[in-house]
C-alpha cells in the first residue's frame, strides 16, 4: 500500500474512515450492577404471611429502580468500531478496535480494547486522524490475526447473548472485518444479525437535514458526548448513545422488534444507496456504482 493518502471522491455518507485505543486486550468493569427488584409486590406479605411495615415499603419503592423507556433492542447494546490504514475495505487492515457494551442509560458495562501490528505501513494521513504510527504500532501493537480471531470470538458472544451490534456506518467495518478475517484463515463472523447502524436509520428518518452525517455530527445533533473522537473506544460508545438517542427521538418508528429494525435497515439502506447513485451518475459519473449491500458489503 502506498504511504501517501490519495484524494477520495465523494462518498454515500461523506463519513471519514474508522476509529483507536489503547493497545492489548483488556476489559474495564463499569461498576457494581444496579440492583433490580425481583420480590413479589411491595408490602405483600411475604412468606411467613407477615405484613410489611410502612416502613419497608417505602425503603422497598424506592430502592427498585423504574424500568427502562423506549424500544427493548435500545436498552443493553453491544457496540463496534474499528481504526484502520485506510478507507478500501478490500485492502485496508485493522489497527485498533473496541467492542464494548453499554446498558439502557449508556453507562459502559464492559469493554474490549485492541492495537494490532497490521503488518503494513500505516499512511500518515491515517494516523494523523487515529493518532497510531507505523514505528507506534509496531511496538505496543499485537499480532494482526489474533487480534482479528478476537474481535469476531467478542462479537460472536455479543450475539449469543441476543445483543444487537451497534455500528456506525456498518458495511465499512463489518466487510472490513470480514476480510481480514478470511485473509489470516479465520472463520469470519457468521451472519451479522441484529446490528444497528445509526447512520441509516438517521438518515431514514431525518431525510432533508442538511449538514454532514459523521459519528461527530450525529452526537452533536443528538445531544450525545464524544469527546476524543477517532478513537475507537470513544466512537463506539457514542454510537451506540446516539442509537438510543435516535430510539427516544422516533419511538413511533422504532418501537419494533431487533429484526424487524434490521430488515427495515437494509431496506432504508437500499434505497439510500440507489438515489445517492443516480445523483452520481447524473452529476458526477455516469457508470459510477454504489454499494447496495447492508450490513455486509
Amino acid at each position: 500500500m502506498n504511504s501517501t493518502v490519495q484524494s477520495v471522491p465523494l462518498t454515500l455518507f461523506d463519513v471519514e474512515p474508522s476509529e483507536v485505543l489503547p493497545h492489548g486486550r483488556h476489559a474495564r468493569s463499569a461498576g457494581p450492577a444496579v440492583p433490580v427488584h425481583r420480590g413479589g409486590r411491595p408490602g405483600a406479605p411475604d412468606a411467613r404471611g407477615d405484613a410489611s411495615s410502612s416502613t419497608s415499603r417505602t425503603s422497598t419503592a424506592l430502592l427498585a429502580p423504574l424500568l427502562p423507556d423506549g424500544p427493548a433492542w435500545a436498552h443493553r447494546l453491544a457496540v463496534f468500531d474499528l481504526e484502520t490504514t485506510g478507507i478500501d475495505v478490500e485492502t485496508s487492515r485493522v489497527v485498533t478496535a473496541n467492542v464494548s457494551i453499554i446498558d439502557y442509560t449508556g453507562a459502559t458495562e464492559s469493554r474490549f480494547d485492541w492495537m494490532a501490528d497490521p503488518g503494513v505501513e500505516i499512511p500518515a494521513g491515517a494516523a494523523a486522524i487515529h493518532g497510531v504510527s507505523t514505528e507506534r504500532a509496531r511496538a505496543e501493537g499485537r499480532f494482526a490475526a489474533d487480534v482479528i480471531a478476537e474481535i469476531v470470538e467478542t462479537l460472536t458472544d455479543a450475539l449469543d447473548q441476543g445483543l444487537s451490534i451497534v455500528i456506525y456506518n456498518a458495511p465499512y467495518d463489518l466487510t472490513l472485518l470480514d476480510r481480514e478475517a478470511r485473509r489470516y484463515g479465520i472463520t469470519p463472523l457468521r451472519e451479522p444479525i441484529p446490528v444497528v447502524d445509526p447512520l441509516v436509520i438517521d438518515k431514514a428518518l431525518d431525510r432533508y437535514r442538511k449538514g454532514k452525517r459523521t459519528l461527530e455530527a450525529a452526537a452533536l445533533h443528538y445531544e450525545v458526548d464524544l469527546f476524543d473522537a477517532h478513537d475507537a473506544g470513544a466512537d463506539a460508545i457514542a454510537a451506540g448513545r446516539v442509537a438510543q438517542a435516535l430510539a427516544s427521538r422516533y419511538p413511533a418508528e422504532l418501537d419494533v422488534t431487533q429484526h424487524q429494525l434490521h430488515h427495515s435497515q437494509v431496506t432504508w439502506f437500499g434505497d439510500q444507496a440507489t438515489s445517492f447513485q443516480d445523483y452520481m451518475r447524473r452529476t458526477k459519473d455516469p457508470d459510477f456504482t454504489a454499494r447496495t449491500a447492508w450490513p455486509l458489503g
